[in-house]
């Protein structure tokens, strides 16, 4: 039986406009909008989950998705960095970004380190059945570059170098054990 995971990155929020870290802003409306819109775009599936963010569970809603929540897809904890932009982190606490970039075990914000989050989520990922079926899973970007880094079984350090836009899809499709990666389907089409 083959499992297809497709997981749609959630719209933006002000605070990703700004490179600021998550601190759980909800999305605004031109955002959802855009959610509606491209809610034709989202292949057919035979359940949804979402992470458990504002941003995730607004964003499968206004996709239409009756979507379960699912706690071990949560967004990644920055600890007391929450809601800081990159540069003022980066300004106050330069030893800190440059240990947290280059140590995937290293949490200095007294939140969760890279490996944490890549194990939360891949061990997500290796527990789903494989009668699973095609999953839709609206999921914070980190989320998904932590399933992408596990999935293919990629060098930790890789994750820092994956995109993934808002309202697009990534899709993960598993035989045997085995994921295969089709990368950023854009669910909004341009006119």
């Amino acid at each position: 039986m083959t499992v297809r995971m497709m997981m749609v990155a959630p719209v933006a929020t002000e605070a990703l406009r700004e490179a600021r870290f998550e601190a759980g802003e909800p999305p605004d409306e031109a955002g959802l909008v855009s959610a509606r819109a491209a809610a034709g775009g989202l292949p057919r599936a035979d359940r949804a989950v979402s992470g458990p963010s504002p941003r995730c569970r607004l964003t499968a809603r206004a996709l239409g998705l009756a979507a379960r929540e699912a706690p071990e897809l949560g967004e990644w904890d920055m600890g007391r960095w929450r809601g800081r932009s990159l540069a003022e982190v980066s300004r106050d606490e330069p030893d800190a970004v440059g240990h947290w970039l280059t140590d995937p075990s290293a949490a200095p914000h007294g939140g969760e380190a890279l490996t944490a989050l890549c194990a939360r989520v891949g061990g997500w990922l290796d527990a789903l059945p494989p009668d699973t079926g095609r999953l839709v899973a609206v999921v914070d970007p980190a989320v998904a570059r932590a399933a992408l880094v596990h999935a293919l079984g990629l060098p930790l350090p890789v994750f820092w170098r994956l995109d993934i836009a808002p309202l697009t899809l990534t899709e993960l499709s598993s035989r045997a054990g085995r994921w295969n990666l089709r990368c950023g389907t854009r669910l909004l089409r341009e006119p």
